[in-house]
């Protein structure tokens, strides 16, 4: 029988223990269905492979990417998510237009209607020059075919000796071009990596159609230095970058970018 204690009945300590086991195990399953929601539907994380965004992303950030954010608005929950479509400077995450399954990260320089052209590596937007702090140039002109159509796109013609492997595109392009602009055409964007010298991107595959955005970086989760990689990996290559990671978690960490929004 339970001991009455000032006129309550006390409980029995096994009674107690499953009551708190019981309530730990649900709490631990609706924390892990949260995460699973918010992973599967809103959030998605995202490794920079390549230095194609430097400075603004380098090789081994870690990113949340917010999928919600260009997803088309439902009745439902429209009102309660800040849906819209990308703006000029938005950084994206995407499926590649050009390899299927591939995963990249630019920044938009076009949306639906913009005229662009380059002239010596600046970018031109609908007449204006643009003023773009975050852009990098490492390699300058060094007089080749490939930093002419690089860095006077689309007055050079695409080919091969540019660069631009995808034949669709260097059949399509022409098409595009409106007094020596590069038009880009509804539901589609033009973007290209801060990088600028050292990028592939729509200068060299087209437009990103709208059905192939995924989302919009928020933050940098962990910043890991190493090298840049490709996203075909043998096994002995991804052992060596996971034992890489754990032997030099702490003395290769960038902890100063840990946390850090992306812009």
């Amino acid at each position: 029988m339970p001991k009455k204690i000032n006129g309550e009945t006390e409980s029995a300590p096994d009674q107690k223990s499953k009551e708190t086991t019981v309530e730990f195990l649900a709490g631990m399953a609706e924390y892990l269905v949260v995460v699973f929601f918010t992973l599967t539907f809103v959030a998605q994380t995202f490794a920079i492979p390549s230095g194609s965004m430097e400075n603004t992303l380098l090789i081994g950030d870690h990113l949340i990417v917010n999928k919600e954010q260009f997803a088309p608005a439902s009745n439902w929950i429209g009102p309660l998510l800040p849906y819209r479509n990308p703006r000029r400077g938005d950084i994206v995450v995407f499926m590649s237009p050009e390899q299927p399954g591939l995963i990249l990260v630019k920044r938009v320089i076009g949306v639906p209607g913009d005229r662009i052209h380059l002239r010596y590596g600046e970018v031109y937007r609908n007449g204006e020059k643009l003023i773009e702090p975050y852009a990098r140039h490492t390699l300058g002109n060094d007089g080749t075919y490939a930093s002419a159509y690089r860095d006077n796109f689309p007055a050079v013609l695409p080919s091969m000796m540019a660069g631009v492997r995808n034949q669709r595109w260097r059949r399509a392009m022409p098409q595009h071009i409106q007094e020596g602009n590069i038009v880009v055409p509804p539901d589609s964007y033009f973007a290209m990596g801060d990088n600028r010298d050292n990028s592939y991107d729509s200068r060299y595959w087209g437009f990103i159609p709208q059905e192939n955005l995924i989302g919009r970086p928020l933050f940098i989760t962990w910043s890991f230095a190493t090298t840049e990689y490709g996203t075909e990996m043998s096994g002995a290559e991804q052992l060596h970058r996971t034992a890489d990671m754990i032997l030099h978690f702490f003395d290769k960490t960038r902890w100063s970018r840990s946390l850090r929004m992306v812009r």
